[in-house]
């Protein structure tokens, strides 16, 4: 089999195309940032049945042959993806073949967008995010590797290979090299020092990034959100002593913090075990605390929901506590283990232990500025609970902040957690993360530099999603 070229035959027609689009797109770019600068008047002329109107001008036609120019280029890309899924091998090339294998992200994305725009006027800020073109291509950035995630670790419809095997003769091949092995006939996105498969390593790095980030953050927002308001709503001594503590974790460099807390070292000692006790009942006591709180003059619902809802998730507070070769192995509950092991467990508590208290001190200063609002007065005027003030009242009034904050910290956990991997901390030294893989092909990098560029490519791309991500929240948000 011949290796295969970046687009194959398809690229003979839609690569002009697509270089034409995105040099319209350039010059077009650089013509508003140019147009933005001249600060003339705008010009009013006079239609024929005498009204008054504003002429578009030079800075009006820019900006629409620069939104023509986008969608140009956007047409093209779904061209791209629609031809390689039908075509064959040499007419699709390594585009083609990729956009094969995403094929099931591809139809989550479609399907998750016509939903998404359809009821976009029923459901509140996520609705309008879908008004923003930098919220909607961060979200689809973000969404193209959650999906990524979600079918390559949950049914393994997107893996070429086995990301741990290695096939003889693979060896830092370039990109597109067949394989003489039985199954996928290619090596997509090459082979590694190790002849293992690039393509599938830089899929299932998705995986462990999804498992971890996201999650962590939830928790280190429990966490936060569990001490910040009563802090800044009480405020008093209880404030000082956690704000003290607050900034006595701040003052460490972040990165410094982090790395101690993974070492080999630390996890002997059992330190994460114990932390992870005390940071993980967060979620359980906020759950119970914002259900007795709604509903705490209707006993009967307020207890059938605090089963409901506490039960799962204290039986799950105490498996993934009790961990193996944890000083709580003595706990009769021990429904699961987590899937990387204590690694998984100390990387989980460094993210959560590092981020709560940046998490703390935002919570804490909303709260001190919306405490003073009348809608807050009239609830206590009502004689409310302060629980259900901080939880139904304030809470709901800081939900804009917290999100673009909640995306902005994903992605600096997705660097740490490409950070510590490049290290070799933390996880396990065979796990295909993006920092190991980037760490492995670094040695080699001008021999062979794919095995290097393709991860840190997916981590660029969801970290520059998130962060486009909270740019159309944030825009959003301050239109309510």
């Amino acid at each position: 089999m011949e290796q295969l070229t970046w687009t194959g035959a398809m690229g003979e027609v839609l690569d002009p195309i697509l270089a034409i689009s995105a040099t319209a797109l350039g010059v077009t770019t650089v013509l508003a940032i140019a147009a933005s600068l001249v600060t003339t008047g705008p010009r009013v002329v006079i239609n024929p049945d005498g009204t008054a109107a504003m002429a578009e001008g030079f800075p009006g036609l820019v900006t629409r042959a620069q939104r023509y120019s986008l969608w140009a280029v956007l047409a093209t890309l779904v061209a791209y993806v629609v031809t390689g899924v039908v075509v064959d091998w040499q007419g699709g090339g390594i585009v083609g073949g990729m956009c094969r294998q995403f094929l099931p992200v591809w139809l989550s994305l479609v399907a998750l967008f016509a939903v998404s725009i359809w009821t976009k006027r029923s459901t509140g800020l996520y609705g309008k995010l879908f008004d923003s073109t930098i919220g909607m291509i961060g979200f689809a950035l973000v969404m193209f590797w959650v999906f990524t995630a979600f079918w390559s670790g949950a049914f393994d419809l997107i893996l070429t290979h086995d990301p741990l095997s290695q096939v003889s003769g693979m060896k830092n091949e370039p990109l597109g090299s067949p394989v003489a092995d039985e199954g996928y006939p290619y090596y997509l996105l090459g082979g590694d020092n190790l002849a293992r498969d690039v393509f599938a390593r830089m899929v299932v790095g998705s995986v462990t990034v999804m498992l971890i980030a996201p999650l962590a953050t939830v928790f280190a927002f429990m966490v936060g959100i569990t001490l910040g308001l009563p802090a800044g709503y009480y405020g008093g001594r209880f404030d000082t002593v956690l704000t003290f503590l607050a900034n006595l974790i701040l003052a460490f460099p972040v990165i410094l913090l982090f790395f101690l807390l993974v070492t080999p070292e630390i996890r002997l000692t059992g330190l994460p075990s114990y932390m992870a006790a005390v940071l993980f009942v967060a979620p359980v006591v906020f759950a119970a605390v914002l259900i007795w709180s709604r509903y705490r003059t209707q006993p009967p619902k307020a207890y059938a929901l605090l089963a409901v809802v506490c039960t799962p998730m204290g039986l799950a507070y105490l498996s993934v506590i009790n961990a193996p070769d944890s000083p709580f192995e003595w706990l009769p509950l021990d429904l699961f283990d987590l899937p990387g092991g204590a690694g998984i467990l100390t990387v989980f508590v460094a993210v959560v232990f590092v981020n709560s208290p940046t998490v703390f001190r935002i919570v804490r200063g909303l709260t001190l500025d919306i405490k003073t609002r009348d809608y807050v007065a009239a609830a206590q005027t009502r004689g409310e609970t302060p629980w259900y003030i901080m939880l139904w009242e304030i809470l709901p009034n800081a939900r804009g902040p917290l999100i673009v904050d909640f995306c902005l910290r994903i992605g600096y956990t997705t660097i740490l957690l490409g950070t510590l991997g490049f290290f070799g901390l933390g996880l396990e030294s065979e796990s295909p993360n993006w920092g190991n893989t980037i760490n492995d092909g670094r040695r080699l990098l001008t021999i062979a530099p794919h095995p290097a560029i393709v991860p840190a490519l997916a981590l660029l791309s969801l970290v520059l999603g998130l962060n486009l991500l909270a740019d159309g929240l944030r825009e959003e948000s301050l239109r309510d």
